[in-house]
């Protein structure tokens, strides 16, 4: 990497500040040359990272983050600032075990505040540092919240910049509006910034805005300068800026890529003793056309190549969100009551082949996990058949309104959850390794897995006819693993597991795509002398309780496994039913994710890890199957004879 002049001297943001105005807008380029000549290689997030180069350059140019603080929201524009803080010897290694996280992680630096991957937080957790550094007497210590990618538009992030608005100090919000959310924005905020973009009556407030505050005094009341720049908005504008009414004192739009006037405005705003939104407009993918002019497709892009004019996103199999996608669109076809619904994730779920096929019927509600729901809720009491397709780790914002509005009403909203499992490349932030111990407590929801794309198929087709009450299917961010046309597989039955492969001195139980390990694992036990039976189980709720008895009557080893959490997964569910059916558990061995965050790699890397690979199985069932039976009856110790009156009192 000798063809940088200066990232690879750069470790720490101090580094920076002898620059002169020409010098960073060199390092600027080279920032983008490396983002995304990185990103090429190993995919990751682009175009959000290229667009805020200059606004991360002059954040960390004006404040001193070893003091002061920096809180992201949302996570993935994060790249610039790691450059800056001393990663660039990481950067080679984007997203792999050993190498930079794609989202701000406090292991790797204390630059890095929180682990933050869900947008809507930022404000939020910068109010209470900024509350906690005052209740602890550093009053002199900044606190900046950077919000982008229309995450401003989260209903936690309006909650925020509510309570934002009550502090009596410095707090800065900057306001990245780069015209985009993961894909194009949604909803009437967006309409608003639009207002700002396309008005030329917004053409010289950036100017404006500077004179009102370069006139101003440090220490001059607050109050002043609300009328001052009121004053100002009103001749240049003729209406508030909408986060004044939060209590902010609301400047911009100014242009996130003039590093000159960023720096000024910078230095300006940071002296005021108030909470203020900075508003800084960008332009998503900028530096490269291709990721400029296609900010939704290189939001987030597999590794590319490009020659030229030309760019070539590299293939991968068919994924589980497209053979999802095609198979909604055929139920869609035949179905004018279906409706489907993402919260901001269009090309993620596979919507966006959806939205453009069904456009009265396909929504995406932008970055609004809770109001997704409740539409659905709301879609479903008029008869509807809403689909809601979030990644599992986006659900998880919005289980009360899954409780409250669907469950509790006992309303068929059918849930697709994308991202299920172990995500890769993302990491812990992403994982969706809880979804089957959320909504499992909740009365009437049916919970399925699919293994491959016959059985998603088959899962969604369940889901359609299935009116009585919610329904959620989970399945991973893979290729499906038959690339060929779906074939045909046993329809879902409520609360039925299917048969595999047959056998006679074990049985494994897999929840969804695990279930191809299995099959692989029972191969390579078979050549060992086992002869294992392996079930899809396709439901967590209800469990096949008939096979689980059948099965423990027999008395073979039981183990299952799950690409979720150990505790409360689909393995819990089955213990769980044994004792409320009165059958014994001894048999009963479960394989599932380890009670420990498991970061950023390969997602294959991140199974092994785990041990829920097939090679994790088959190392646990051999150990279950060679393990020394144990003896008939152990000698009682003091503490087992002393409890054995009342163990006989009990019938125990």
């Amino acid at each position: 990497m000798s063809e940088y002049r200066f990232l690879p001297h750069i470790t720490r943001p101090a580094d920076i500040r002898p620059f002169t105005i020409e010098e960073l807008q060199e390092l600027a380029q080279e920032m983008r040359h490396a983002i995304c000549g990185q990103v090429s290689k190993t995919g990751g997030h682009l175009a959000p990272n290229l667009g805020v180069v200059e606004l991360t350059i002059a954040l960390h140019y004006v404040f001193d983050f070893s003091h002061d603080r920096l809180l992201f929201d949302v996570g993935h524009q994060c790249y610039p600032h790691k450059l800056l803080t001393g990663r660039f010897d990481k950067l080679d290694r984007l997203r792999q075990s050993d190498g930079m996280a794609g989202f701000p992680e406090p292991r790797e630096s204390p630059y890095d505040l929180f682990s933050v991957g869900h947008a809507g937080t930022g404000v939020s957790t910068a109010v209470g540092m900024a509350r906690g550094d005052q209740l602890n007497g550093q009053t002199d210590r900044k606190v900046v919240a950077l919000v982008g990618d229309s995450s401003i538009v989260n209903g936690l992030a309006m909650e925020g910049l509510n309570n934002a608005g009550t502090l009596k100090r410095q707090f800065l919000v900057v306001l990245n509006d780069n015209g985009m959310s993961i894909g194009p924005p949604q909803g009437a905020v967006s309409g608003y910034f639009d207002k700002f973009r396309i008005s030329e009556r917004y053409g010289d407030l950036k100017q404006r805005a500077h004179e009102v505050l370069k006139k101003l005094p440090v220490g001059q009341y607050v109050e002043e300068l609300y009328h001052r720049f009121g004053e100002m908005t009103k001749a240049a504008l003729a209406h508030q800026h909408l986060f004044e009414h939060f209590g902010l004192l609301c400047i911009g739009p100014i242009d996130g890529h003039d590093l000159p006037t960023l720096i000024e405005m910078l230095e300006e705003v940071k002296k005021i003793d108030h909470p203020v939104l900075l508003h800084v407009k960008t332009v998503k993918g900028k530096g490269f056309d291709f990721s400029s002019d296609d900010p939704t497709t290189f939001h987030s892009p597999k590794p590319f190549t490009v020659e030229g004019c030309r760019v070539e996103l590299k293939s991968g199999g068919r994924s589980f969100t497209t053979a999802y996608a095609d198979a909604m669109a055929e139920i869609m076809k035949r179905d004018d009551k279906v409706i489907a619904v993402t919260a901001g994730m269009p090309d993620g779920t596979g919507l966006a082949q959806l939205i453009e096929e069904f456009p009265e019927r396909a929504f995406d509600v932008g970055i609004a996990e809770e109001h997704a729901v409740d539409m659905c809720a709301g879609m479903a009491k008029t008869g509807l058949k809403p689909f809601v397709t979030i990644y599992s780790t986006f659900l998880q914002r919005a289980v009360d309104q899954t409780f409250q509005d669907v469950a509790l009403q006992g309303l068929p909203v059918r849930f697709c959850m994308d991202r299920a499992g172990l995500v890769g490349g993302d990491g812990a932030v992403h994982h969706g390794f809880m979804d089957i111990a959320m909504l499992r407590s909740l009365p009437g929801m049916t919970l399925m897995a699919a293994m491959d794309e016959a059985n998603l198929k088959a899962a969604l087709k369940f889901m359609h006819a299935h009116d009585a009450g919610p329904s959620a299917v989970r399945y991973p961010r893979d290729e499906v693993p038959d690339a060929a046309p779906a074939k045909e597989v046993a329809p879902f039955e409520l609360g039925r597991a299917n048969l595999l492969a047959e056998g006679s001195d074990a049985a494994i139980l897999a929840y969804g795509f695990p279930a191809n390990h299995a099959l692989v694992a029972r191969e390579q036990l078979e050549a060992r002398g086992y002869k294992i039976a392996v079930y899809d189980a396709r439901f967590a709720k209800p469990i096949d309780v008939e096979l689980i008895k059948g099965l423990i009557a027999s008395g073979v080893p039981i183990l299952t496994v799950e690409d979720h959490m150990a505790m409360g997964g689909f393995g819990t569910c089955l213990i769980e039913a044994c004792n409320e059916h009165g059958l014994p558990t001894q048999s009963v061995h479960r394989l599932g994710l380890p009670d420990r965050w498991i970061y950023q790699g390969g997602r294959a890397e991140q199974q092994r890890e785990a041990g829920i690979d097939a090679d994790g199985i088959v190392r646990k069932l051999t150990s279950v199957l060679e393990a020394p039976a144990l003896p008939a009856a152990a000698p009682m110790d003091d503490r087992s004879r002393a409890a054995a009156p009342l163990r006989r009192k009990l019938g125990v």
